[in-house]
C-alpha cells in the first residue's frame, strides 16, 4: 500500500506542478486566483481518478476502507509537504504563511479537492463492482 500512495502522489503532483503553473501564469490574470482554482479542480481531480485507476492497476490495494483510507492519507500527506517545500522554495515563505494560504478562499477551494483527492482510493473501493 504505501507503493501505491506514492505512485498515486507523484502523478499527481506532477500534473499538479504543470497544470498549476498555468493556473498561475495564464488562468489567474484573467479570471482571478479563486476563478483560476475553481476552473483547475475539476481538471486536476479528473487526474487524480485516472491517475488512481492506473495506480491500483499496477500497484493492486485491497479495497478494504482501512486500507484505501491510509492510501489516501498518505499521499496526502506527501502531497502536503510537496506542496510546503515546493512553497518555501519558490516564495521563500514558511509554514505559517503556508498554512495561512489555506484559509483564503482559493486555499481553501484547493484544500478541498486535496481532500477529495485523498478519499478517491476509498470511494472506489466503495464502487460496485470492486469489492
Amino acid at each position: 500500500m504505501p507503493r501505491a500512495a506514492f505512485l498515486y502522489f507523484v502523478l499527481v503532483f506532477a500534473a499538479g506542478a504543470l497544470i498549476g503553473t498555468l493556473r498561475v501564469l495564464v488562468v489567474a490574470p484573467v479570471t482571478g486566483a479563486l476563478g483560476a482554482v475553481l476552473i483547475e479542480l475539476p481538471l486536476i481531480l479528473a487526474l487524480s481518478w485516472a491517475a488512481l485507476r492506473l495506480v491500483l492497476r499496477l500497484r493492486p490495494v485491497n479495497p478494504a476502507l482501512p486500507l484505501r483510507l491510509g492510501m489516501g492519507f498518505l499521499a496526502f500527506c506527501l502531497l502536503m509537504l510537496a506542496e510546503y517545500l515546493l512553497s518555501a522554495v519558490l516564495t521563500g515563505a514558511g509554514i505559517g504563511a503556508f498554512l495561512a494560504a489555506l484559509s483564503t478562499p482559493e486555499g481553501a477551494a484547493g484544500l478541498a479537492g486535496q481532500i477529495v483527492f485523498a478519499l478517491m482510493p476509498a470511494l472506489e473501493g466503495r464502487l460496485p463492482g470492486r469489492r
